[in-house]
């Protein structure tokens, strides 16, 4: 009975996980102003960037929420001019990963756990903003770092300090750091300008630079920036690539990515490596991603891609906690409830908003049950001394209602 109620529980969870097996590239803020074209695909260029995009002024790509032609006709062998815009061919290699690929238009809303929104944020696995040069708002800096936490992957690509396309005194490093305030994610962007190829690459196991996509070896940024990193800040936060001739520690990254909460980021200090030449007519843009250091920009986007999607199955050399897929995964998300950290060691604590857990059970994937509780508390610690290292799915009661989480045991 059991062994039959862990298959029903895994089949609703892989329901739920495929049903947001989705990625969204944003268009709001003002990615393709100026010289830039930071979208998967346009079919309308009709935008204009005064204090705000507006749509039937100027000439910018203005992308529509699904690229076309669809993506059920991309193959293996499908050419990025598919679709026209600066990130088409990495929007073409997610979808060939298995991730649909959607764009967030100029006039739509960046929200979390608002089901009067289509495109909130919760029916996404990665957030992709290449070069945003508009500020969040306060109500927007809450969606994505509260959406973050519960599970999401955001991928921030910045530029050069004084690259401020629609003229409204702001740039993205800037608006990266106004976002990251209060610096939750251990990534601060410098106010640099540089242009360099680089080899000082993370050779350890990691899931950027040596992830299933291939082993990174080299990156060329073309007026970019750099990243301070602290560890203080988040004791996850790692750098993946640094400056030439720069220690791989707190100073000089050119790539860097942690876990914040249940989540992941990953930040890049220039647009230049995403962009695959072609777009927008009216732009000059150059072919980072296959065109320059054989490659290696596309297997680095792929792998982060990967990572933050929790879809990898594993990094060339590494452990479970760089392999597992760490992404809520709630049969209902009453009671808001986080687990951490995970993988665990030899406990794992349960916070929720409030609302207390009556129950707590923890299953193996052969349907054992191997502890049980009920700790009637909002917030308690959970042991796993006992627990083999291994995969668990721990399901739970808040309120009325039950809930599931996979965990991962490492020791």
């Amino acid at each position: 009975m059991k062994k039959f109620f862990l298959l029903c529980l895994s089949a609703l969870l892989f329901f739920h996980v495929s049903a947001q097996n989705k990625i969204l590239f944003d268009n709001k803020k003002a990615e393709t102003a100026g010289n830039a074209d930071w979208i998967p695909d346009a079919d309308v260029f009709n935008l204009c960037y005064n204090t705000n995009p507006s749509a039937g002024c100027g000439n910018e790509a203005n992308a529509q929420i699904t690229p076309t032609p669809a993506q059920s006709g991309i193959t293996a062998s499908t050419a990025e001019t598919y679709w026209k815009g600066g990130l088409s061919a990495f929007a073409i290699d997610c979808v060939r990963k298995g991730l649909t690929v959607q764009s967030l238009p100029y006039n739509g809303q960046i929200t979390y756990n608002n089901t009067a929104n289509a495109q909130d944020l919760s029916n996404y696995k990665v957030y992709v903003v290449c070069e945003p040069n508009i500020l969040f708002t306060a109500a927007e800096k809450t969606a994505i770092l509260n959406w973050v936490y519960a599970g999401g992957g955001l991928l921030m690509i910045a530029d050069h300090n004084v690259s401020d396309r629609n003229n409204d005194g702001q740039d993205s490093p800037h608006i990266w750091n106004n976002l990251m305030s209060a610096n939750p994610f251990g990534i601060t962007f410098d106010y640099a300008n540089f242009s360099q190829t680089t080899t000082n690459v993370l050779t350890t196991a990691n899931p950027i630079t040596k992830g299933t996509q291939g082993t990174v070896t080299s990156m060329k940024f073309s007026n970019g920036t750099s990243m301070t990193l602290s560890t203080t800040a988040n004791s996850t936060v790692k750098g993946a690539v640094y400056k030439t001739g720069v220690s791989q520690g707190a100073s000089g990254a050119m790539v860097a990515y942690a876990r914040y909460g249940n989540g992941r980021v990953v930040a890049i200090g220039d647009s230049s490596p995403a962009d695959d030449g072609t777009g927008d007519t009216n732009d000059v843009l150059y072919n980072g991603y296959t065109g320059e250091v054989s490659g290696n920009h596309k297997k680095l986007l792929l792998n982060s891609l990967l990572w933050l999607s929790g879809a990898a199955s594993g990094v060339v050399g590494s452990g479970a906690a760089e392999m597992q897929d760490n992404f809520v995964s709630p049969l209902t998300s009453t009671g808001d409830v986080q687990l951490y950290p995970n993988p665990a060691d030899d406990a794992v604590t349960f916070s929720t908003s409030g609302t207390a857990v009556q129950q707590v059970q923890v299953f193996d994937m052969e349907g054992k049950l191997w502890l049980e509780q009920q700790p009637n508390a909002d917030t308690f610690d959970l042991p796993t001394t006992s627990l083999p290292a291994g995969f668990y799915l721990v399901r739970y009661s808040v309120g009325s209602d039950w809930q599931s989480r996979k965990l991962v045991v490492q020791h």
